[in-house]
């Protein structure tokens, strides 16, 4: 092909990809991974066939432009990344500051229960917590071994089938808000009495603080997500019930969205205290002051994040709004 007819059928679609790059706004990426990809293709035919043409330059300079719309669109994912973490979710976590606080409140009452019915029934843990579970830990305490359960299985594994699990439970409690709110905290409830009657089971058989250090490396985080995802259920229930100035359906889909975020929010913490359990809990001959360290970082940075810091981010965007 001459090269005055290569120009002749491509100048209208160069033409329409300058109009396109002109226009405000940022294209829709596949569109412009294409415009890329055709570009490059027409300039490789060009240098190869034509390679003192002008229009080589023409092309080089239409090709880098849209690169470089390609790299702005990817730093604006970027931003938009970075400030839902250090904006728009602690925004979220201000506003839920009351489903969160009852979230709280519903699992250190409901371990309390637990601890207080396994003290004044033997059989409460069994029922709780199992038979097979309980003879093999008291099996393991015989051994000399009492958190041998942590040491079973591959740590990769063990570290799917634990992330899987906490998913599940943190979504299950979620969708439990579907059903009036009352669904989250019956669940959560639940698993704060398991986890009162775990904790009373290791005390009476004078193993409370092995119990503690070692369960709670990872059990800080794995009840924190668990707790977070008892107050999107909240968040969820609360506004079907209580739609305010919004109708029903409006207030619904807004608090659906609030709390999917907040799920959103916790899946990095559910992932850490997978990583947790499964790589570190296994190591129960680690000196307490490690451990310590560890439950003493993972509790605070809880706290910072999920209740300081929304505090600090609403003040400082009230501040500026007014």
């Amino acid at each position: 092909m001459r090269e005055a007819q290569f120009v002749k059928a491509n100048y209208p679609k160069w033409k329409s990809f300058e109009e396109l790059l002109q226009q405000k706004g940022a294209a829709a990426p596949d569109q412009l991974a294409d415009l890329f990809v055709q570009l490059t293709d027409d300039l490789a035919y060009a240098r190869t066939h034509y390679p003192s043409s002008q229009i080589i330059p023409y092309l080089n300079g239409l090709a880098a432009s849209v690169h470089q719309r390609i790299y702005r669109n990817k730093k604006e994912d970027l931003s938009r990344l970075l400030t839902f973490w250090t904006q728009e979710l602690p925004l979220l976590f201000a506003g839920a500051r009351r489903p969160l606080l009852y979230s709280f409140l519903i699992f250190a009452v409901s371990v309390a229960i637990g601890a207080l019915s396994a003290e004044y029934d033997e059989t409460y843990a069994r029922l709780i917590l199992g038979d097979g579970y309980v003879n093999m830990t008291l099996e393991n305490i015989e051994k000399g071994d009492p958190m041998a359960v942590y040491k079973d299985e591959d740590m990769l594994s063990m570290f799917a089938a634990i992330a899987y699990n906490n998913l599940r439970v943190s979504f299950t409690i979620f969708a439990a808000g579907l059903v009036f709110a009352v669904g989250a905290g019956l669940i959560l409830f639940y698993n704060g009495v398991m986890v009162g009657a775990f904790q009373y089971f290791f005390l009476k058989q004078g193993l409370f603080w092995t119990s503690f250090l070692t369960i709670w490396v990872h059990g800080t985080l794995e009840m924190a997500s668990f707790i977070i995802a008892g107050a999107a259920g909240l968040v969820v229930g609360n506004s079907f019930m209580y739609p305010g100035t919004y109708p029903r359906r409006t207030s619904f889909a807004r608090g659906v969205r609030t709390a999917v975020k907040m799920l959103v929010g916790v899946l990095p913490i559910i992932v850490a205290a997978a990583v947790l359990e499964s790589y570190v809990t296994r190591y129960t001959e680690w000196h307490w002051a490690a451990k310590g360290a560890i439950i003493l970082t993972s509790a605070l940075f809880m706290l910072y994040y999920f209740v300081i810091y929304p505090l600090k981010v609403e003040r400082i965007h009230h501040a500026a709004a007014h």
